[in-house]
C-alpha cells in the first residue's frame, strides 16, 4: 500500500464508482479503498438476510416472502432517465457492457387521491383525464413549445428568452392553472419544492424536454425510466471493473481506513490503513471519511416494503414511480414511491419492492410517509430508516478532499449525477465531454 498515487478514493458507493473509472480512463493512477468487505457503500443492493441483519439483528425472515437470493434490495432506490446524464456517462465508458437494462412500466402522479399517469408530451395531455378540456389545449400548447425548444436554435424560442423570465412567468404566459403547474413542475421536472418558480425558465424547460426525449429514446417506451436487472448494486461494481481495466487498484475491507493531512497546509496527501500510507496528489470520498469537512444539510426517512401485488391504479404495472406532490399532501416537499418487481429480477417471483421516501420536515418521519404507504395496499413487510444528508464545507480545490453528497429522497438518478459531474469539473478542471467521439480521444492521451 505505501504506493504514491495521483488520486485516492474511498468508499464503493456509485458516485465514488464512476469517478473512479473516469479518472482512470484519464490516465490517473487510482487507489479505490473501502472499509467495507463488499462494493455499493449506500448504494449497495442486499438480499433478504442481510436486510434483516441490517434492520432486525438476530430475526429471521418469514418463509412465505421466499429465497433470500432472489432479493437484490437497494439501499437507496433510484430509477434512471433513459436520455439522462448516467445513461450518457454509462455509454460514453462503455460500462453497457457490464449490464442490462429494462425500461420501467409507468409514471404515475397523485392529484386529488387520485393515481393518474403523467402525460409527456402534448397529445398525451389531450387525452389525460388530469386535465379538464380548455386546460388540456393550454397544457398542449405549453407543451409542444417544450418539444421543439432547442437552445442552439434561436428559432425556436418564440420571442422568450429563458434565462431571463422565470418559471412562474412562463407558465402564467400559457395561462395554466395550479394543478397543472404541479405535476408540470414535480412530475415532469421533477423538482422537489417550488423553489425553481422563482428562477430562470431555462433550467426547467430543459428539464421537462429531458422527460419527454426519454421517453422517445427506446421504442415502446412507457415511462421516460429504466433500470438495471438485479437492482443498482450492479452499477458500482461496473464502474469498479472500469477502473481495473484501466490500472485502478482496489483495496476492500480497510475498517481503519483515513484520510492524512499535511500538517503545515492541512491539504490531503494520503490515506492511512493497517499502519500503512499511500500518498496521492487528492483525495475523493463519501461523507463518512470525512467527519469535520462536512455538514448535515438535511434528512431523508424511507421506507422498504415487501409486497405481493402491485400498487393499485397503475394497471397492474411491475414497475412504477409515482410521485406525491407537495400541495398534494399538504407538505414542503414531495414524497416519491418506488416499485420494481421479479421482472427486473429484484424479488421473487409475484413479489414486488416498494419505496416510499421524502425529505423529513418534523420530530415524527414515518408518519410523514404515510400518504404514500396507504396507496401500496396490503404490505407483507415494512423497514424504515432515517438517514442523515451530508454536504462538503468547501469544493475541494484548497484542501484536495472532493466529497460527494449525500443521496436525497428522489427516486431518480439526475440529482445525483449533477453532483458526480460536478465533482469531476473540481477535480479536473474540465467539464466531462459526454459526446461519442471523445473516450477514444481521452484513451488514446491517457496511453500516449
Amino acid at each position: 500500500m505505501e504506493e504514491a498515487y495521483d488520486a485516492i478514493v474511498l468508499g464503493t458507493g456509485l458516485k465514488e464508482c464512476i469517478i473512479s473509472g473516469l479518472l482512470s480512463v484519464d490516465g490517473y493512477k487510482v487507489l479505490h479503498i473501502d472499509r467495507n468487505n463488499y462494493y455499493g457503500g449506500q448504494s449497495a443492493s442486499l438480499n433478504l438476510n442481510q436486510l434483516f441483519e441490517r434492520f432486525r439483528p438476530g430475526q429471521k425472515p418469514q418463509t412465505e416472502l421466499g429465497p433470500s437470493r432472489d432479493f437484490n434490495v437497494d439501499l437507496v432506490p433510484k430509477f434512471i432517465m433513459a436520455n439522462g446524464n448516467l445513461v450518457k456517462v454509462l455509454i460514453h465508458t462503455d460500462v453497457t457492457k457490464y449490464l442490462e437494462f429494462k425500461a420501467v412500466d409507468g409514471s404515475f402522479v397523485l392529484n386529488k387521491n387520485r393515481v393518474e399517469k403523467v402525460p409527456a408530451s402534448d397529445w398525451e395531455a389531450l387525452k389525460s383525464p388530469l386535465l379538464g378540456l380548455f386546460e388540456k389545449r393550454r397544457a398542449a400548447k405549453f407543451l409542444g413549445y417544450v418539444q421543439q425548444y432547442d437552445p442552439a436554435d434561436p428559432q425556436t424560442y418564440k420571442g422568450q428568452d429563458l434565462r431571463r423570465v422565470t418559471m412562474a412567468e412562463l407558465y402564467s404566459q400559457y395561462g395554466l392553472d395550479a394543478m397543472t403547474v404541479d405535476f408540470m413542475g414535480h412530475a415532469l421536472a421533477l423538482h422537489s419544492d417550488d423553489s425553481y418558480m422563482r428562477r430562470p425558465a431555462l433550467e426547467t424547460v430543459l428539464k421537462i424536454k429531458l422527460y419527454y426525449d426519454s421517453m422517445m429514446r427506446y421504442e415502446g417506451l412507457k415511462s421516460p425510466y429504466i433500470y438495471p436487472l438485479y437492482g443498482l448494486g450492479e452499477l458500482p461494481q461496473a464502474f469498479a471493473r472500469l477502473s481495473a481495466v484501466y490500472g485502478g487498484t482496489y483495496m476492500l475491507a480497510k475498517a481503519d481506513a483515513e484520510v492524512v493531512y499535511d500538517a503545515d497546509s492541512g491539504r490531503a496527501m494520503g490515506v492511512k490503513s493497517e499502519g500503512q500510507t499511500a500518498t496521492a496528489k487528492f483525495v475523493v470520498g463519501d461523507a463518512s471519511y470525512f467527519p469535520s469537512k462536512v455538514q448535515r444539510t438535511s434528512r431523508v426517512v424511507r421506507a422498504l416494503c415487501v409486497l405481493s401485488h402491485p400498487i393499485p391504479s397503475t394497471g397492474d404495472s411491475h414497475s412504477v414511480q409515482l410521485i406525491l406532490p407537495q400541495k398534494q399532501v399538504g407538505r414542503r416537499s414531495d414524497i416519491y414511491v418506488f416499485c420494481c418487481s421479479y421482472s427486473h429480477h429484484v424479488a421473487p417471483k409475484d413479489k414486488w419492492l416498494a419505496f416510499v421516501s421524502t425529505t423529513v420536515e418534523t420530530t415524527d418521519p414515518t408518519a410523514e410517509l404515510a400518504a404514500g404507504l396507504q396507496l401500496l395496499g396490503k404490505i407483507d413487510e415494512k423497514f424504515v430508516e432515517v438517514v442523515d444528508v451530508f454536504e462538503p464545507l468547501e469544493s475541494g480545490q484548497r484542501d484536495g478532499c472532493f466529497i460527494s453528497r449525500g443521496y436525497d429522497a428522489t427516486s431518480h438518478f439526475e440529482t445525483e449525477i449533477e453532483d458526480v459531474l460536478d465533482m469531476y469539473l473540481r477535480i479536473t478542471g474540465k467539464v466531462l465531454d459526454l459526446s461519442s467521439e471523445s473516450l477514444a480521444k481521452r484513451q488514446e492521451a491517457a496511453s500516449a
